[in-house]
């Protein structure tokens, strides 16, 4: 299933979580969660006022700045990183439809170059035990 989100600024964190949560239905098992976009990314984050900003300050501050070799334009380089760093993926146990998240995770879309609608892949893998989990 594709999901679309837009995004309207340059920089952006995107809450995707109850967008995701529909594409799970009822089922039990796994979702994969995969941007279709080489300068975005997918996480989890605590999505309180200003934690947004926050995660995208420090993904900046830990990008040097250096002479890029990007071929189309060298500018456009660090987007392409931020969003290699984070990663393109993750993967959600759910069960009977919900999300098996922590108190304060949301998942999130991360946007470096941002301004447009975004894809995002998501595969439901269910199980056929009704309570797959095993806990250590």
């Amino acid at each position: 299933m594709i999901v679309t989100v837009p995004t309207s600024n340059k920089r952006e964190v995107v809450d995707i979580t109850d967008k995701i949560m529909r594409e799970a239905g009822n089922a039990t098992g796994l979702i994969h969660i995969f941007s279709m976009h080489s300068t975005t990314a997918i996480t989890t984050a605590n999505m309180d006022p200003g934690t947004d900003q926050d995660l995208l300050d420090v993904l900046q501050v830990m990008m040097p700045q250096l002479q890029w070799r990007h071929p189309h334009n060298p500018e456009h380089t660090p987007d392409h990183l931020l969003a290699s760093i984070v990663g393109p993926s993750l993967s959600v146990s759910v069960k009977g439809g919900q999300l098996q998240l922590g108190r304060w995770q949301r998942v999130v879309l991360l946007d470096f170059d941002g301004g447009q609608e975004r894809h995002i892949e998501v595969t439901v893998m269910a199980s056929a035990s009704p309570d797959p989990t095993f806990v250590l």
